[in-house]
Formats: C-alpha cells, sequence, structure tokens
C-alpha cells in the first residue's frame, strides 16, 4: 500500500461525501445550531463577565464551561458550514492536525471544568462556613487557567506524536478530524500512539469521574442530613450538575463506541452522527439548562436580553439621571 507523505496529505471527510446530495438541507440545519449556540453561549459569558453580583466561583465556573463550549463548537461548524455551501470534501494535513487540537482540548477541558465545578459544590454544602477560604475568585481562576495549560500540554504531544506517523489513507469517517483518525490511517500499528491516547485518557477521565462522583455522594449524603428546603437547593443544584455531566459524558462514550466497532458495518452516517454528539449537545444545552435552572444566572440574562431589546437610549438616559432623582422616582 502507498504511503502518503504526511506533508502533502490531504484527507477526504467521507461524512461530507455522504451528505452532498442533501447539502443545503444539513447546510440551513448546521448553520442556524451553530448561530443560536454561538448567541447563547455568548450572551450567558457577557453577563458574568458584566454582573458584579455574578462574580462567584460557581458563576466563574459556569461561563468558563460555557465558553469553552463556544471554543469546541468553532472547532469544527465554521468550516463544516463553509465545506457544504461549496461542495468541498476535503482537509489539509495542517488543518487536520489544528482541528485535532482543538477537540483534544475542548473535550479535556469540558471534563475538568465539570469536575471542578462538582468540588466547588461540595465544598459549598458540605463545608459552608470554609466555603468562602477555600474557594475564592482568584483560586478558581488559576484552577482555570491550570487546567487549560495542562489540556493544552496532553494534546500538543499527543498532535506531535500524529504528525510523525506516515499514513496509509486518506479517508476518515467523520466530518472532521481527531487523535484517532491519523492512529486509525497509520501504515504501522502506531502502538506508542495508542498507548498515549489510551493512558492520558482513562487517566485523566477516571480521575475526573471520581473526583466527580465523590463530590455528588457526598452532597446526597448531606442532603439526608439537612432541613428539608435546605436539601431542595442542594437537590437542585445536584441535579443540574449531574444533566450536564451525564449529556457530556454520553457524548463521549458514542465516540469511544464508535473507535471500537472499526470491525462492525456501520452506516456511515451513524459514524458521523456518533462523532459529532459531544461536540454539538453540551456547548447547545449547557447554556440552556445552566440559564433555566440557575435562577440569579437567569434573572440577569432575562435583563440583560430585555435592555438589548428596548435599545440602548433608555438604558444610557437612566445612567445618566442622578442619583437623587432616580431615587425619588423609585419612591413615588
Amino acid at each position: 500500500m502507498e504511503i502518503i507523505a504526511n506533508v502533502s496529505t490531504s484527507f477526504v471527510l467521507l461524512g461530507l461525501v455522504e451528505m452532498e446530495m442533501q447539502k443545503y438541507l444539513y447546510f440551513s440545519f448546521f448553520t442556524v445550531i451553530y448561530l443560536f449556540t454561538l448567541m447563547i453561549n455568548s450572551i450567558i459569558v457577557l453577563v458574568v463577565l458584566k454582573e458584579k453580583t455574578l462574580h462567584e466561583p460557581m458563576y466563574i465556573l459556569i461561563a468558563s464551561l460555557i465558553f469553552n463550549g463556544i471554543f469546541g463548537s468553532s472547532s469544527f461548524f465554521p468550516k463544516l458550514i463553509v465545506d457544504l455551501i461549496t461542495s468541498s470534501k476535503t482537509i489539509s494535513h495542517s488543518e487536520c492536525l489544528i482541528q485535532t487540537l482543538c477537540v483534544a482540548i475542548f473535550a479535556m477541558l469540558e471534563m475538568s471544568t465539570f469536575t471542578v465545578m462538582a468540588y466547588d459544590r461540595y465544598l459549598a454544602i458540605c463545608q459552608p462556613f470554609q466555603y468562602y477560604t477555600l474557594m475564592t475568585n482568584a483560586k478558581v481562576l488559576r484552577i482555570t487557567a491550570t487546567c487549560w495549560v495542562t489540556t493544552f500540554m496532553f494534546a500538543v504531544i499527543a498532535i506531535v506524536m500524529a504528525w510523525q506517523l506516515s499514513l496509509c489513507g486518506n479517508k476518515i469517517k467523520s466530518i472532521y478530524c481527531d487523535n484517532m483518525s491519523f492512529i486509525v490511517l497509520s501504515c504501522l500499528d502506531a502502538l506508542v500512539n495508542r498507548i498515549y491516547a489510551a493512558v492520558v485518557t482513562s487517566s485523566y477521565f477516571s480521575i475526573t469521574i471520581l473526583v466527580t462522583v465523590f463530590s455528588y455522594f457526598r452532597i446526597f449524603i448531606v442532603c439526608l442530613q439537612i432541613s428539608k428546603e435546605s436539601c431542595q437547593k442542594a437537590i437542585h443544584t445536584l441535579v443540574t450538575h449531574l444533566l450536564n455531566f451525564s449529556i457530556f459524558l454520553m457524548g463521549f462514550l458514542f465516540v469511544f463506541l464508535r473507535y471500537r466497532l472499526e470491525a462492525v458495518n456501520l452506516p456511515l452516517m451513524v459514524h458521523v452522527l456518533l462523532s459529532v454528539t459531544p461536540l454539538v449537545f453540551p456547548p447547545l444545552l449547557n447554556p440552556l439548562i445552566y440559564g433555566i435552572r440557575t435562577h440569579a444566572l437567569k434573572m440577569k440574562v432575562v435583563q440583560y436580553l430585555q435592555i438589548l431589546n428596548e435599545g440602548p437610549k433608555w438604558s444610557n438616559f437612566q445612567m445618566d439621571l442622578p442619583a437623587k432623582l432616580v431615587k425619588h422616582k423609585e419612591v413615588h
């Protein structure tokens, strides 16, 4: 079999070939999904940044999670939309590597952020009197920055290893590139790449899942010992985080199963659906779930949307009024 040189390789995305017959339908659908995802995620991030009352660890972590959703969606949606309308079905070797890097960073950051959020809720519910000492805004920002640096390092190492592979083939059963795409196309066994991917993935996800499960378990135990009203608030928080965490885990499980079913003759569209699940649903559903179930955030988002709907004129006029006049108006 001919070995394709890494420098000049361009890959054929078979998912785009499969969509060619109905490309305008897919173009319209994915454009609406991406724009809606971009809009709702951006609004929540802006609200958290602008509202000082939301400058707390939990809301900073929500904003970090949702910003990561924007990053993950943007790693493949823009190119997919352009490819559909232009009937392009290929991606260059360098673009494929960059896309692989972005997808890997998104997946690992998603797990990291969910884990830190679970630990944050554990401290808030199980150690409420020490919470504001143990979990400060500065500490959350440091943890978030550490997660970004760590995931970037792990992802870059995987990309460097993938770049060095000699490839026999150029067809990818998806609509975007990921690390396993290179391993599957490798002429050799790519044992080192497989071991690195397995060790990093299993270790990273095992640690984050264990910390998350431990945090939720401790929260559940405390819920059984506190008052009914406090228990309802804790359960509300617990359900919100578990719902988001489960959505991402199911998506990741689909991708994991997809590469373990290579010997099974699955329809190409099944491969496409399994591959896009973790990149489409979490960024789309996370802001909707947090926007609905987190009361303070929901109220600020509604206020922000009302201001946008009314326009800047009345908002600026009200801001320019002297404080005493505003107060006098409120009294009367």
